[in-house]
């Protein structure tokens, strides 16, 4: 078993200091060994202060950061944190999970840290301000124009989390409200908080966060959301017992606090009707359920609990899990020969027996024995160890889909059709995941369809897709968590998204000016600046929102058609066949390629010798909306839409607004141009 330390009673971090309660605490024994690890008690502490230390000096500090400066402190915090990871694990061991199990919370919760700083830095503006959709013409001449907007809220996340992922389950909620400007308030479920708070010292002690922005609570939540109004939030993964009361509080009820909720989950996977007995996609089933069933003990909250297979196969189905469940070691998880470790306490263990009775009111015992389980290198009594558990159900079972035993255990149902499937998993009224293991492409479509309104996440799972593939159970960050009904109805991860969701969206109507200088992003309509000279002669602290160069014209020529069709080999019947070009009710005659005429735009606007403009990587965006004719004159409007420095290089991204009109003033041509713009006139390189 792993020695590290443990201070005698955990501490809060609260207001810039470390609190210890004031009543000697709760003891927090070692899933293991039943000893003493710790005490925990939040008796005492200040959760006005708390939260108005949150508040007045967290909040303040990182809303005056960009997203992209927020994004590489998150980094920075990802590779700290990388290099005191064997600590956590140690400790980790004392939780009962295994080295494993502690990749998917320790690894898992830094990786997801890195998603974030990656995503802050590639999706998000250099702002602290967040464009939501396409400008809303609200008027017929321009003048009156809308437009959505993300903003920080002045306020506070408090996240409460469940004991199974300590590591895990702060770090992914709290990368997301970092990046939104919100200071986080975490609070860690009691019996593994040590992990937390040694995470949490770690963070604090490298001065990494701006303070403030991270606090601490260890033990009861107390008062804590008494002291939350309209502009705070709670993220609360847990039971949904719990989740009932949070529901109910004043807070929520009356100060508009907004909860979100990932809570009680029946997940399944289905083996797809397609699967025979000589298929890799029923090994693959096999090994997702005894997979599941036996990572951290069982305690997850996207563990399968519900079986479900085609009735000719349930035999088949159930001997195989059975036999891969018959080689698994159970024990000391610091021991490299165990596979699965202890529950994180007694208590818990004593929850998933009382649930296991529940379930055999209508379902049998296949494999395993609630009562008895053989323990390597460990007391089976002193420390929280179970037995895999594996029930099959018999007809019109119900318990299943009501009960969720939080350990080691699943139940086998069975179905006749794919309707009766789908109906099956819709009976767990609402879950965060469900995998199906088809290589049938019709089953896919018809169960997913199915499955989709009572689940957050979708597993199709295949012999094409398994070598990648991440598994059931893996939240990953770019991909939506949470679930409906049950489940709690929230949602966390999903890239941006999470940030998003902490923000405020709000729709700004005025004029293209106005609107311009809130968003600061030129909007079309807009005041433009002509100065004489050429924007792409100016560096990055030269521009301006709204500079802008009008070219010179040029006329298309039936030459200049001919020449580009021979040329790119684009011989489309609208610029070489007169008499059909003339059928064609959308042309009336021959028409130039739409990349021709961008391409004569860029010809009219580019200053061709060097200069602060490095490179062009790419046009959003582009809509060709009127047909250029033979003989037609053209000429560009192309003006500074959004300056995007970066912060780690000597240049930035510059956004540019180009229109390309015709004789008769109208539109031919819509884009943006992408440019690298050096910050000033000496800078030329890349970034670091």
């Amino acid at each position: 078993m792993s020695t590290q330390t443990v201070s005698t009673q955990l501490e809060s971090y609260v207001a810039g200091r470390w609190f210890r309660g004031t009543d000697g605490g709760e003891p927090v024994l070692d899933a293991v060994t039943g000893q003493e690890v710790t005490r925990v008690s939040s008796h005492g502490l200040d959760f006005a202060a708390l939260v108005t230390h949150a508040r007045e000096v967290g909040g303040p500090a990182v809303r005056r950061l960009t997203f992209h400066e927020r994004a590489g402190l998150l980094k920075e915090l990802a590779l700290h944190l990388g290099r005191h990871k064997d600590d956590f694990y140690a400790l980790s061991l004392r939780t009962g999970a295994t080295r494993r199990d502690s990749m998917v919370d320790i690894d898992g919760g830094i990786g997801t840290m890195f998603s974030y700083a990656s995503k802050g830095k590639r999706e998000l503006p250099n702002d602290t301000v967040v464009l939501d959709g396409a400008l809303e013409p609200l008027g017929k001449g321009g003048t009156f124009v809308g437009q959505h907007l993300y903003t920080s809220r002045p306020g506070v996340a408090v996240q409460i989390n469940a004991f199974n992922f300590p590591v895990w389950g702060m770090l992914e909620k709290l990368a997301p409200a970092f990046l939104a400007g919100l200071p986080s308030i975490v609070k860690p479920g009691s019996q593994t908080a040590y992990v937390t708070e040694a995470v949490v010292r770690q963070i604090i002690a490298s001065g990494i966060l701006p303070e403030g922005s991270l606090q601490l609570v260890c033990g009861s939540a107390g008062t804590l959301l008494d002291e939350l109004g309209e502009q705070d939030a709670v993220a609360f993964t847990g039971s949904a017992h719990t989740a009932a009361i949070l529901r109910e509080h004043p807070a929520v009820l009356h100060r508009g606090v907004r909860l979100g909720v990932e809570a009680d989950s029946l997940n399944c996977s289905i083996l797809g009707p397609d699967v025979t007995a000589q298929d890799d996609e029923l090994d693959l089933f096999v090994k997702g359920v005894v997979t599941e069933m036996t990572v951290k003990a069982g305690q997850k909250c996207t563990a399968i609990r519900r079986v479900i297979v085609p009735e000719p196969l349930a035999d088949a189905v159930v001997e195989a899990i059975s036999a891969r469940l018959a080689r698994i070691t159970v024990g000391d998880p610091a021991d490299e020969s165990v596979r699965m470790g202890a529950l994180a306490s007694l208590g818990q263990r004593e929850e998933v027996r009382k649930a296991i009775e529940a379930l055999r009111t209508s379902a049998d015992i296949v494999y395993g024995d609630p009562a008895h389980v053989d323990v390597v290198g460990a007391d089976a009594e002193r420390g929280a160890f179970l037995s895999p558990v594996l029930l099959r159900a018999r007809p019109g079972a119900a318990e299943p889909h009501e009960v969720e035993p939080f350990g080691p255990v699943a139940t086998v149902l069975t179905y006749g059709s794919l309707e009766e499937a789908v109906d099956l998993a819709a009976r767990g009224r609402g879950s965060l995941v469900a995998s199906l293991v088809t290589h049938d492409p019709q089953v896919a479509r018809d169960v997913a369809r199915g499955l989709a309104p009572w689940h957050g996440r979708l597993l199709i799972l295949d012999r094409d897709d398994a070598a990648e593939s991440t598994g059931h159970g893996s939240p990953l960050p770019m991909l939506v968590h949470g679930g409906p009904g049950r489940a709690g109805g929230g949602e966390e991860l999903g890239g941006v998204r999470a940030v998003l969701h902490h923000m405020q969206r709000t729709a700004i109507q005025g004029s293209p000016d106005m609107l311009t200088s809130v968003t600061g992003r030129w909007t079309p309509g807009a005041r433009r600046a002509v100065d004489g000279v050429h924007p792409f002669r100016k560096s990055l602290a030269e521009l301006h929102i709204g500079d802008t160069i009008e070219t010179a014209t040029r006329t298309v020529t039936l030459d200049d058609i001919n020449h580009f069709a021979e040329f790119t080999g684009d011989t489309f019947y609208a610029h070489t066949d007169p008499e059909a070009a003339a059928a064609n009710p959308f042309f009336g005659g021959l028409v130039a390629h739409g990349y021709l005429v961008v391409s004569l735009a860029a010809g009219l606007f580019v200053d061709p010798a060097p200069g602060p403009v490095l490179a062009n990587f790419g046009v959003d965006n582009l809509r060709f909306r009127t047909p250029v004719k033979v003989d037609d004159t053209i000429r560009v409007s192309l003006t500074v839409k959004q300056i995007t420095p970066r912060t780690t290089a000597d240049y930035g991204e510059v956004r540019w607004d180009a229109t390309v009109s015709n004789q008769d003033d109208e539109p031919v041509a819509t884009y943006d141009v992408l440019t690298l713009v050096a910050k000033t006139a000496g800078d030329t390189a890349g970034e670091n």
